[in-house]
């Protein structure tokens, strides 16, 4: 039975989506351990996203059924209209699933994704744009310099090669400082990070004067959601760890995988330090504590024997928790 008209048949028409969609994936179990200031970093990495991108764009994050906390944050942002879209899942269906939702469900043909700990700098995304508008068949831009394996760039390299109109140098040509600030987020101590800065090399591109350099990142990227959708789906295997599929098939299928040549994205990690936070941010000094650094439990922890100790317990420790969630 039915009374009335449903109201919805009174509109005449719909607001189209944005033509461009920022995608990503939230997952923080708790506020502990590994992930003591992952909050803070998410409202960080959001704030600079809200802040430094010009609309019109719709922002679409797929929480991987994080905690309490980090949900009620998402929905208060959601019901502020901050967010457009938020997929809330009951159980974590890891990277792999997250990306299959997201990628099919993008509204916008183009998609801007990133992790949730990337800080956005002012002009990220027309840099990114302005990528995708003059170079031939692009796959992903990522938005700071990257040394990716050469495997996982090859087409680009050889399309490089082969157009005559492109500009190819290869060598130590980014900066130090935007190198060791990646490495960093990603827990390489100096000592590393020195040795393959010296050890590898950048391959810098320009293409109808604009320049970048090979390569790219699966923590961010801005793609043709077509491409996307043209290497999917990604296998269910693990929740983490086979990102490279997507870096491989987007290189198989012989489109280009670039990266911008200054920092218009920064990946902060987890764990806040003063040296990383991106401009006049500050947080909390009870957030940050002592530095590590001068720590001498930091300082063994750094230890090989002792890390790989450290980091097995605390591996079987989320295990355990993990398996008790599902």
């Amino acid at each position: 039975m039915r009374s009335g008209f449903h109201p919805l048949k009174k509109i005449g028409s719909l607001d189209p989506p944005a033509n461009i969609t920022v995608q990503m994936v939230t997952f923080i179990p708790f506020l502990s351990g590994y992930f003591e200031h992952s909050l803070e970093i998410l409202r960080l990495s959001l704030e600079s996203l809200w802040k430094n991108t010009a609309r019109p764009y719709d922002l679409m994050i797929f929480d991987n059924c994080s905690c309490p906390e980090v949900r009620a944050y998402l929905l208060e942002r959601l019901d502020s209209g901050c967010i457009q879209q938020l997929i809330l899942a009951d159980r974590n269906v890891g990277l792999p699933g997250a990306w299959n939702a997201l990628f099919n469900a993008a509204p916008g043909e183009i998609v801007a994704y990133a992790d949730s700990d990337i800080y956005f700098y002012p002009g990220w995304l027309p840099a990114h744009l302005e990528v995708l508008r003059v170079y031939p068949r692009v796959g992903m831009v990522t938005g700071i310099p990257l040394r990716s394996p050469l495997k996982y760039s090859s087409k680009t390299l050889e399309w490089a090669e082969a157009s005559p109109e492109v500009v190819l140098k290869r060598g130590q040509l980014q900066g130090w400082d935007i190198y060791r600030s990646h490495t960093r987020s990603l827990g390489m101590s100096e000592a590393e990070a020195r040795q393959k800065f010296e050890e590898s090399e950048d391959f810098y591109l320009e293409y109808q004067g604009v320049p970048v350099y090979l390569g790219a990142g699966h923590f961010q990227f801005v793609s043709p959601r077509a491409v996307l959708r043209e290497v999917m789906p990604f296998p269910y295997i693990m929740p983490m760890g086979n990102e490279r599929y997507l870096d491989e098939k987007i290189n198989d299928r012989g489109y280009l995988r670039l990266s911008l040549p200054s920092m218009f994205v920064q990946h902060l990690g987890n764990r806040l330090s003063p040296e990383d936070l991106p401009g006049n941010f500050t947080v909390p000094s009870k957030k940050l504590g002592k530095r590590a650094e001068n720590s001498i439990i930091y300082r063994l922890s750094d230890l090989p024997l002792v890390k790989k100790v450290l980091l097995y317990v605390h591996t079987r420790i989320f295990r355990l928790y993990y398996d008790r969630g599902k």
